[in-house]
């Protein structure tokens, strides 16, 4: 394993190396320090890195470049890790740009994986655009739990009667999860 104080001080000397943990921390470790030339770094491990985590990793890093990475970051939508897909969304989540939500509506309908329609439906949320506003309040009736719980969340950025009632129904929910998320959205 590299020497923790030599990969802190300096990342980038550890961005190929051979054990996918130490990528995966030196991608970590650059967090906060992402200007022009590093995005480009980190873009090119997000699209090529073998390993999923280093990629998922990537992806988060990423949205610190701001809407500069978004091309790199919808391009990412379709890898095959479901946790790659995931780190995708809340990083589009980050960075609340209207164009990823197309994709994000996409991926909280119909991703194979629950983890993946949670983080897009948390970004739908963050993003607050209004085109999410009929599939928020379709999921908040039919999907499943851990999926409406974050419907409930995401819809208390939007307003109007419709919201107000399916967070209201989401009160009575059957699981206790929703039931608790809607009742901390009606508290505030």
């Amino acid at each position: 394993m590299a020497d923790l104080h030599k990969l802190v001080a300096d990342p980038t000397a550890f961005l190929q190396d051979e054990d996918a943990t130490v990528r995966r921390l030196a991608v970590a470790a650059c967090s906060g320090r992402v200007d022009e030339s590093l995005s480009h770094q980190i873009a090119e491990i997000l699209c090529t890195d073998p390993d999923d985590r280093v990629r998922a990793e990537a992806a988060e890093v990423l949205a610190q470049a701001g809407t500069a990475a978004l091309e790199q970051l919808l391009a990412a939508s379709g890898d095959g890790a479901g946790v790659v897909r995931e780190a995708v969304a809340t990083a589009l989540g980050e960075l609340k740009d209207g164009t990823a939500v197309d994709w994000l509506m996409h991926a909280a309908a119909a991703d194979i994986a629950k983890l993946v329609r949670e983080a897009a439906v948390a970004a739908l949320g963050a993003i607050g655009d209004e085109r999410a506003l009929p599939l928020l309040l379709d999921l908040v009736h039919i999907a499943p739990p851990q999926v409406r719980r974050r419907s409930v969340v995401a819809l208390s950025v939007f307003d109007g009667p419709e919201v107000e009632a399916a967070i209201r129904a989401a009160k009575n929910d059957r699981n206790p999860m929703v039931r608790e998320a809607a009742e901390m959205v009606v508290g505030h």
